[in-house]
C-alpha cells in the first residue's frame, strides 16, 4: 500500500472541495486520516460564527457531523478516520499556534497510534496546518494549493499570507491547481493540477427536478459571495423577463436587488449529487464572475461539471477560462450578460462541451498526483 496520509483541509463534507474529491480516491489504496478545518480567521462574535463554533464542539464531541445537515455524506471511499480537532483558531498568534502545535500533534498522534499509521505524508490544503509540520513523524509534506488566500473572502489575510510562505517554504510538493497559483512558487517543487470533473455524474442524463421554475431557465450553483457580478445579473434579468433566474447554494453576500425580481429564484443549498437534474434542464449555465484577484488565480469546479453535463454557458472570462473559450459564450468583465445568454440559448449541440471534458476526470487527476506522492 502506498504512504498513508494525514490531510489538513475544510471539514469533510461541508462542501464537494477538489481536495475532497481527491483524497476520496487516494483512499482507496492508502490509509487516510482527516483532519477538520482549524480555521483562516479569528472568531467573531456575531450569530454566524457562533453557530459555527457550537457545530465544532459538537463535531469534536463526537455528537454530529461537522457538515451541514442539509449536505450528505459524500459518496464513494471517504478517510479511513475524520477528526474534529480541540484547537484555537488565531491565525498570526504566535502563542497560539505553539499550543497549537502541542495540541493538535497530540490529537493527531493518538488516532495515528489507534490506526497503526507511522511516517505519513503530511498533505495541508489550509496554511494553519503549518502549526504541526514536524510535530507528526512525517515523511514529506505536501501543500495544496487551491485558493488565492490572499484574496479570499472570509480569510484573515495576512497572517494567513504569512503562515502560507513558511508552509510552502518548506514543502516538499506544492500542488497547484491553476497556472497563476503556480507562478507564486516559481523554482520551487510545484505539481500544476488543474481541478477534474465528476464526468459519468454530471453527463448521466437525470430527471428535471420538482423545483425547478417552468419556462426558460438562466441558472448558477455555488456559493452566492461577493465575487459574483450581482449588478450584471440584475440588468440581464430586468432584460429578460419571460426568463427565469435560479440560484442554488448558500447566499454570502447582499442580494437584494437581485431578490426584489420576481423572474429570480433563490433555492437554496443542495447536494452535489443533486446538481446534475438542476444544470442538465437550466437553458444556460452561468459564471457572471467580477474580475478580482481571486477570480484571476481561480479554477472553478463547476466550469467543468457545467460543460460535461452539455449545457451551454454564459461566462465572464478569467485565466482558467481560456482552454474553454471556444465552448463558451465569453463576454469581459462587467460587460452586458445579456447578448450572451441569447446567444448560449441558441447553442444546442453539447456534444464539443462533452468531449472537451470527458477525459479531465477526477480519477486521472488523482492518478496523476499519486504518482507524485509515491515519488517524495
Amino acid at each position: 500500500m502506498s504512504a498513508p496520509l494525514v490531510v489538513f483541509g475544510e471539514d469533510w463534507g461541508a462542501h464537494p472541495s477538489s481536495t475532497q474529491h481527491l483524497v476520496s480516491r487516494l483512499a482507496a489504496d492508502r490509509s487516510v486520516l482527516w483532519v477538520n478545518s482549524i480555521g483562516l480567521r479569528r472568531p467573531r462574535l456575531d450569530a454566524r460564527d457562533l453557530a459555527r463554533l457550537l457545530a465544532k464542539a459538537r463535531a469534536i464531541a463526537g455528537r454530529a457531523p461537522s457538515r451541514p445537515a442539509s449536505m450528505p455524506e459524500p459518496e464513494g471511499p471517504r478517510p479511513a478516520r475524520i477528526l474534529s480537532p480541540l484547537a484555537i483558531p488565531w491565525p498570526g498568534s504566535h502563542p497560539a499556534e505553539a499550543v497549537n502545535r502541542r495540541l493538535i500533534g497530540r490529537q493527531v498522534r493518538r488516532v495515528m497510534a489507534e490506526m497503526g499509521m507511522e511516517r505519513p505524508i503530511l498533505w495541508a490544503s489550509l496554511p494553519s496546518a503549518v502549526s504541526v509540520v514536524g510535530a507528526l513523524g512525517e515523511r514529506a509534506v505536501v501543500y495544496y494549493c487551491g485558493d488565492d488566500f490572499g484574496a479570499l473572502t472570509g480569510v484573515d489575510h495576512a497572517p494567513v499570507l504569512e503562515m502560507e510562505a513558511r508552509l510552502a517554504a518548506c514543502a516538499d510538493l506544492i500542488v497547484a491547481a491553476s497556472a497563476p497559483l503556480a507562478q507564486r512558487f516559481a523554482g520551487r517543487n510545484v505539481l500544476l493540477l488543474p481541478h477534474g470533473v465528476d464526468y459519468d455524474l454530471f453527463a448521466t442524463p437525470c430527471a428535471r427536478p420538482a423545483d425547478l421554475p417552468e419556462g426558460r431557465v438562466a441558472g448558477f450553483y455555488g456559493s452566492v459571495s461577493d465575487w459574483l457580478d450581482i449588478g450584471m445579473l440584475v440588468r440581464a434579468a430586468q432584460a429578460l423577463p419571460d426568463w427565469r433566474f435560479v440560484f442554488i447554494g448558500p447566499v454570502q453576500t447582499d442580494v437584494s436587488p437581485l431578490a426584489g425580481l420576481p423572474n429570480v429564484r433563490f433555492l437554496g443549498p443542495r447536494p452535489h449529487t443533486a446538481l446534475p437534474g438542476y444544470v442538465q434542464h437550466w437553458d444556460v449555465a452561468l459564471i457572471p464572475f467580477r474580475d478580482t484577484p481571486q477570480i484571476r488565480a481561480c479554477n472553478p469546479l463547476k466550469l467543468r461539471e457545467y460543460l460535461a453535463s452539455g449545457t451551454p454557458v454564459a461566462a465572464t472570462r478569467f485565466p482558467a477560462l481560456t482552454p474553454y473559450e471556444g465552448l463558451v459564450h465569453a463576454i469581459d468583465p462587467g460587460g452586458d450578460l445579456t447578448p450572451a445568454i441569447r446567444a448560449a440559448a441558441q447553442d444546442h449541440d453539447g456534444t464539443a462541451r462533452k468531449a472537451a471534458v470527458a477525459a479531465e476526470g477526477w480519477d486521472a487527476r488523482a492518478a496523476r498526483l499519486s504518482a507524485a506522492l509515491d515519488a517524495l
